[in-house]
């Protein structure tokens, strides 16, 4: 059988999909593999936050586009980039064992803590979940900007002198540079983005592909994507406001950890706290409350 994976170009992104290739391999050695790299509209738009471009399709609708005319057969993405809504057509097939699901510091000058930053410290992300929360942690830092991929922003760290930014682990490890990581959050310092550390594997309603990629699946992964994703699914927000969500299994239930923003972070909504049973209905019930106190 032959297999074409869409992928984005950039280094973390082919890595993302050679490692779904490399797990259908050893289920099926004779499968015949390529990997197929699509620009997207969010990989050419660089000198724009992404709350001014559009939502966080702009990371997959070239792709997904992809899959629907037929000149793909699998899309793997990151998770934590998939907007809420997909097209009727497509579908996600679970995921693989997740990787790290927190942030980093990466630093420029030697720290090795957030205490360490100097007053002011210029510290740049891309994202304003991580903002504002750096900003509770950190009031007086300066946050910047920043857009690309991991190559590219570890490149900005040193042209712009800035003293930290703010990565994905996932991403850093994924590539074979952890021993960039200066620093990890916290769950409760830094709530990770929804599914983040998670591959979205994304096939056609109808695809032959769907029993063979069943077999690959982490349950306990998928069940962690699905329990993130239904709480920004609630909230119904798109990468215009601070969300995050992360859902730890214990022998009591699962640990819930959830943040929730305007868009100038001037209302910050949290929920830390452990959820025993009907984990659908309550992280329903969590979002909801969670919107209704920001907007």
């Amino acid at each position: 059988m032959k297999i074409t994976i869409g992928s984005r170009g950039s280094k973390l992104a082919v890595a993302q999909s050679e490692e779904v290739k490399t797990a259908l391999l050893q289920l099926d050695p004779t499968l015949q593999i390529d990997i197929k790299v699509i620009s997207t509209k969010g990989d050419l738009i660089l000198d724009k936050p992404l709350a001014s471009i559009g939502d966080k399709g702009l990371f997959t609708q070239e792709i997904e586009a992809g899959l629907i005319a037929g000149t793909i057969d699998l899309a793997v993405h990151s998770m934590k980039d998939m907007p809420t809504n997909i097209p009727d057509e497509l579908m996600f097939c679970g995921t693989i064992k997740a990787s790290d699901e927190r942030d980093c510091l990466v630093f420029n000058h030697g720290y090795q803590t957030l205490a360490d930053l100097p007053l002011h410290a210029k510290v740049a992300t891309g994202s304003l979940r991580r903002k504002y929360q750096l900003l509770k942690l950190r009031p007086d830092l300066n946050i910047s900007d920043i857009r690309g991929n991991v190559l590219t922003r570890l490149e900005k760290l040193k042209k712009e002198n800035f003293d930290a930014i703010v990565l994905a682990s996932a991403g850093l490890k994924r590539i074979g540079l952890e021993d960039r990581i200066g620093y990890y959050f916290d769950i409760k310092e830094m709530i990770p983005a929804c599914a983040q550390g998670i591959l979205a594997l994304e096939v056609k309603k109808d695809s032959k592909l769907i029993p063979l990629i069943e077999q690959i699946v982490d349950k306990n992964a998928t069940k962690r994507m699905k329990l993130e994703r239904l709480f920004i699914e609630t909230i119904e927000c798109g990468c215009h406001s601070p969300v995050g969500a992360h859902v730890e299994f214990t022998e009591n239930g699962i640990m819930f950890d959830a943040i929730f923003g305007n868009e100038t972070g001037t209302h910050l909504e949290t929920y830390h706290g452990m959820i025993e049973d009907h984990y659908e209905m309550k992280i329903k019930e969590i979002a909801l409350a969670m919107k209704e106190k920001v907007l």
